[in-house]
């Protein structure tokens, strides 16, 4: 069969949209994206302002957000594509220059769907696009934990308490290893059950709090009083 045969039965490219306004960055990400199978830029830009269009105009499955940018920062470009029905469905994966950002929780709030640290392989990058793509939520245990410390430190801009009183006791549970930063396999262990049920548990959490993905859930685990940490934390 000629690859041309083959090509119809192949599944389309996860498109992304880089937003990066370091030239040589951004290009080298664009090399890497287009050489490897499966991956395909859609567009890039150096400025959160011209993100916002590209994302409601070419409607990638990811946008690769910097934090830093003119015009507009990543921050309020990930605010305004996750809030347009345009582009609700785009995913965003923050960049970060250091896994302690202080932009973390502000992010997650505007809706990103996870980080990557700039210090990253290329396979771990290639690897979070896919995962964010997918619609999960890729959020590293380093960043977890200071976006728990970060948060009960406080103050944050417009605070949330977040309504628990529609989920069940075992749910409760689940969310709170969530905003702990288990993983699911991890989560199954500790509350002694199948990886199949968290899953289950996970999709009802996602449905009753109307939470985009996982790290929605871990802000939610946040405001709504489900994590503590000790007096002598950092």
């Amino acid at each position: 069969m000629t690859a041309d045969a083959a090509a119809p039965d192949a599944p389309p490219p996860i498109t992304v949209l880089l937003a990066e306004d370091q030239v040589l960055v951004r290009d080298s990400l664009k090399v890497l994206i287009d050489t490897t199978p499966g991956l395909a830029t859609v567009g890039e830009t150096g400025t959160g302002a011209e993100a916002v269009l590209l994302a409601r105009r070419r409607r990638p499955d990811v946008v690769l957000m910097d934090v830093r940018m003119p015009d507009m920062d990543g921050i309020e470009a990930t605010r305004r594509i996750c809030a347009d029905p345009d582009s609700a469905s785009v995913r965003v994966l923050i960049l970060t220059t250091f896994d302690l950002d202080e932009y973390v929780y502000a992010s997650l709030r505007a809706g990103a769907s996870g980080f990557l640290v700039k210090s990253a392989t290329a396979s771990e990058l290639l690897a979070a696009i896919r995962v964010v793509a997918s619609g999960e939520a890729l959020l590293a245990p380093t960043v977890t934990r200071r976006l728990i410390a970060d948060f009960l430190r406080g103050p944050h801009s417009a605070p949330v308490l977040r309504d628990l009183d529609d989920i069940t006791q075992r749910e409760r549970e689940v969310l709170t290893l969530i905003g702990k930063g288990m993983s699911n396999s991890e989560i199954a262990q500790h509350l002694h059950l199948t990886v199949g049920t968290v899953k289950t548990h996970i999709g009802r959490l996602l449905a009753k709090l109307h939470a985009r993905d996982r790290a929605q859930l871990v802000i939610a685990a946040y405001e709504g009083g489900l994590i503590t940490i000790p007096d002598g934390r950092r």
